[in-house]
């Protein structure tokens, strides 16, 4: 497990706690940390597992899994490993005694964080959502500080640093040459306005049908290009509509997503912390169409913060229909000056120095 770490960042679960911590992480290098001193906590079952390591970091996995918001027997087992989860970490932080401690949520950040107030070292958390997530909104009143993505997040001693996006989201170059160098390396005809599509690494269902029948109904439009990407666990018999002029094109998985980016004239999908991070910081325009039922229905919140920025437009999930989502997709196809407008409120309201700014005030509490 090497030596004792410096810096502990702990949580993940999903892809948009864990890309933001390594985010982090990667800043806190870039201001003189030694990447050996910084040392990872999640969950077995989560996505930092594989992701975390592959960044080049060391991680620790804790046992459990995340109790569910519902009454379930379930929750008999995860209550038993978040127990285990705690009593591992408060024996990895009783060894460690880090100069601080990061939490971007989940069950692992949970119980890191409670760790970390036991053994009194500085607890900084990381929130990505307009509403917290239960974790953090637990441990909060303990926490030296608490980084937010929105200025509405209703956290104690919030600093506005905005939600750490990927390097890649950052490099995205949407001059002309590279918009136009974007379209042809994704096989995108020149001269129609681009419309990126995705639900996520598994797939959104209702957005899915909607942008599907959607592209049935505009088959014979030639101004139009449509890059779906369908997610993993919607791919299977999904059946892609034969069209006369709209382009559209759909795929399982796009690892190369800075490549959409770049070429994106518009985006429709869920409204998760990190995609709306990386639509602001990229400019595109959004329409989003909140996840129902996801924790204190924080996607809504996101979703109606980026409208109040005049960076996306938002759809409920219910509401999603192939008319409803024609209907706005479509105003926003032929009104190029508000698309233009929405972007400059995006780049406005997107911060891409936001790692730097929970680096640094991680650094500033260590050093307190």
């Amino acid at each position: 497990m090497g030596g004792r770490p410096a810096f502990v960042i702990a949580g993940g679960g999903t892809a948009g706690h864990t890309v933001p911590a390594i985010a982090i992480a990667r800043a806190l290098v870039t201001s003189g940390v030694a990447p050996t001193s910084i040392r990872f906590v999640g969950g077995q079952r989560g996505s930092e597992g594989r992701l975390v390591p592959e960044a080049g970091f060391g991680i620790t996995l804790l046992p459990g899994r995340g109790i569910e918001r519902r009454l379930s027997a379930a929750n008999f087992g995860a209550a038993a490993g978040l127990v285990m989860a705690l009593a591992r970490a408060l024996i990895l932080m009783g060894r460690w005694r880090p100069r601080a401690v990061i939490s971007v949520g989940g069950y692992a950040g949970f119980a890191a964080a409670v760790a970390a107030v036991v053994w009194r070292r500085p607890l900084v958390l990381a929130e990505q959502n307009a509403v917290p997530g239960a974790s953090n909104k637990v441990v909060a009143r303990w926490a030296k500080a608490c980084a937010t993505s929105f200025s509405s997040t209703p956290l104690p001693r919030a600093a506005l640093t905005g939600n750490p996006v990927r390097a890649e989201v950052l490099a995205v170059d949407r001059s002309d040459v590279a918009r136009r160098a974007a379209r042809a390396a994704l096989g995108l005809p020149e001269g129609r306005v681009v419309i990126g599509v995705s639900g996520g690494s598994l797939g959104a269902r209702r957005v899915n049908d909607a942008v599907r029948g959607m592209a049935r109904a505009w088959a014979v439009r030639d101004d139009i290009a449509i890059y779906h990407a369908v997610g993993r666990r919607d791919w299977p018999g999904f059946e892609a509509p034969e069209l006369l002029g709209l382009y559209y094109r759909a795929v399982e998985y796009e690892e190369r997503i800075d490549l959409v980016l770049a070429a994106a004239d518009l985006w429709i999908g869920r409204a998760g912390g990190s995609t709306c991070a990386e639509l602001m910081v990229c400019g595109i325009p959004g329409v989003l169409v909140p996840l129902p039922g996801a924790p204190g229905d924080h996607q809504t919140a996101n979703a109606r913060a980026m409208e109040a920025a005049g960076a996306a437009v938002w759809i409920k999930d219910g509401d999603c229909t192939v008319d409803r989502l024609a209907e706005v997709v479509g105003g926003l196809v032929g009104d190029e000056g508000r698309r233009a407008a929405m972007s400059e409120a995006g780049i406005k309201a997107g911060r891409r120095d936001a790692a730097e700014r929970v680096a640094a005030l991680v650094l500033e509490h260590a050093r307190a």
